[in-house]
């Protein structure tokens, strides 16, 4: 049967009250025989031998017939016949009490008061002889209890100190070994144990400890190999890997970069890896970008390979919990993507310039044809000849387009800023649009702010962005209904928009809008363009300092507004 801790202590607590108990109990006692003893000697005893001096002291008086002698001693005489308590002295009392009354009646007679003398001298003697000997019982009282409290408070220290050294430990032991495997298991020692043999609270508490242990052991034996191993493996591969990898802790602390990443920044392994990011990229540029958590758009060139190469930067953020702990930056070449890329741009500048000069001659022919001086042309003639006129001039569009592209991408946009009217701006795209306007009955309304402040941009490349807004917006609103140009002050910039009447655009498609090539699917079916006009505006915008956006709900309309610095 298995005892509780509290049981325990009960006990022992138990065990001290029986302890202390029994040598109270004994010492009372004890003490109580002591005084029992002592008061028979002081009552019964002492009292007689008083009571014969005072008789004696009667007797010497008595030859002279003093009446108060008499009354004393037969007072005394009474209270002695009251305080019998030796065997004897009742006898010796009573010839006392004869002895008396034969000289009260026959008178004064000296042989008479010897007698009496001598047995009052008989009395004294029993009751000292009786208090020897009850002094010695006491005497016996006392040794025997001296011989029991030794005995009995021996036996209690002992019981008592064995209690008070060892119930501390009972206590104390297993938690100071509990405390040692805790601070053991947290080390990651899992092969230690705690044995305890007590069946208490103890015992089930060092079990169920060390059955925790062995699960810690086992579950560290299988995972520990298998977790180095994954990590030697991820290591390999990560240094394996071409495009350059680094990762820092939440801190901004490098945790590790492969060979390549290594080769990139120019910095020595020993001085990157677990030093404090920001405190590294003081004296080095390139890691100083890499710490801009965001993933960038606009390609990295970086001196690599003997040559200067493009990489694009992602950032990973790792999380874990929902709290982030750390990132991964990692950056691809793409290189040679960037050198296609630039000899797609070469290719289409190159062709773009070389279509200009057939498509003017085009031009030129047309404008021949169509004098009636070189001759007249009949009705299919005429016909075949405006057709031929709208498809050159949608080639010289794409042409143009084409030459703008190739300026965006090589970054050689020409800008010639000047300090321009922003309501001239507006007057020469509703001018240029005049016709197309005209031709599908949308009517255009201005809203334009009084004294608007001038707006530091280059005035061709404005107006072309205005004007390439507001044919889309005519294009694709429906007969006969409005298109609004606004112009407004706001802080320091002018906002120009440009708001139609069509079906609006679904929010699906809003953010890839300026992107290159991209043309909303068929849905928009009446969208011919090349895909080009809105990127290009938005190089064009963004080239002058200012900012391009778009706004749209469906069955609503879209509004395009761009913003320039005053």
């Amino acid at each position: 049967m298995k005892t509780k801790i509290k049981t325990k202590v009960s006990l022992g607590m138990v065990l001290l009250f029986i302890v202390i108990s029994l040598v109270g109990g004994v010492g009372i006692y004890s003490i109580n025989r002591l005084a029992s003893d002592s008061k028979a000697i002081l009552k019964a005893n002492y009292e007689s031998l008083q009571f014969g001096k005072n008789m004696q002291e009667a007797l010497d008086g008595y030859e002279s017939g003093d009446s108060l002698l008499i009354k004393k001693f037969e007072e005394n005489l009474i209270a002695q016949e009251r305080n019998i308590t030796e065997v004897g002295e009742q006898e010796v009392t009573n010839e006392i009490r004869s002895k008396f009354e034969t000289l009260s009646a026959k008178g004064n007679s000296i042989n008479s008061i010897n007698q009496i003398r001598s047995l009052i001298y008989k009395v004294a003697e029993l009751n000292m002889n009786a208090i020897v000997r009850k002094s010695n019982e006491a005497q016996q009282t006392a040794d025997k209890a001296k011989v029991y409290l030794a005995i009995i408070g021996t036996l209690a220290f002992l019981i008592s100190f064995s209690f008070l050294l060892n119930f501390p430990g009972y206590i104390a032991n297993p938690i100071r070994q509990l405390t040692e495997g805790i601070k053991e298991i947290s080390n990651k020692n899992y092969s230690q144990r705690i044995h305890l043999k007590s069946g208490d609270e103890f015992g089930e508490l060092a079990s169920s400890f060390n059955a925790m242990a062995e699960k810690l052991d086992a579950y560290e034996n299988s995972n520990l190999a298998k977790i180095i191993f994954e990590k030697k493996r991820i290591d390999t591969i990560i240094n394996n890997m071409k495009d350059p990898i680094f990762g820092f802790d939440e801190k901004r602390n490098i945790l590790f970069a492969n060979s390549a990443a290594i080769k990139v920044i120019g910095v020595e392994e020993n001085e990157l890896i677990g030093k404090y990011g920001p405190d590294v990229a003081l004296r080095n540029d390139l890691l100083r970008n890499l710490l801009n958590a965001e993933s960038g758009i606009t390609p990295l060139k970086i001196f690599a390979d003997n040559k200067e190469s493009y990489f694009a930067k992602e950032v990973l953020q790792i999380m874990s919990d929902n709290q982030p702990i750390g990132e991964v930056v990692m950056l691809k070449n793409i290189t040679q993507f960037k050198e296609l890329d630039l000899a797609k741009t070469n290719f289409i500048a190159t062709v773009s310039h070389e279509l200009k000069t057939p498509l003017a001659s085009i031009k030129m022919s047309l404008a021949l044809l169509e004098d009636k001086r070189v001759g007249e042309l009949n009705q299919e003639q005429d016909k075949l000849v405006s057709h031929i006129k709208d498809d050159s001039q949608r080639l010289l569009k794409i042409t143009g387009e084409l030459l703008d592209l190739a300026q965006v991408e090589t970054g050689n946009i020409q800008l010639h800023k000047d300090q321009v009217e922003p309501r001239a701006i507006m007057d020469y795209a509703i001018n240029a649009l005049k016709v197309q306007a005209e031709q599908k009955k949308v009517v255009v309304d201005v809203k334009c702010d009084e004294s608007l402040p001038k707006v530091n941009c280059d005035l061709e490349k404005t107006s072309w962005v205005l004007v390439n807004l507001l044919s889309n917006a005519i294009r694709y609103s429906p007969e006969q209904s409005h298109v609004l140009v606004e112009l407004t002050a706001a802080n320091d910039s002018v906002v120009f928009s440009v708001k139609d009447s069509g079906k609006g655009i679904d929010p699906k498609y809003k953010t890839r809008v300026f992107e290159k090539f991209y043309k909303i699917p068929d849905a928009y079916a009446g969208n011919t363009g090349t895909g080009l006009g809105l990127a290009i505006s938005k190089e064009f915008i963004i080239a002058q300092g200012g900012e391009i956006w778009m706004e749209s709900e469906l069955n609503q309309g879209s509004k395009f507004s761009f913003l320039l610095k005053i």
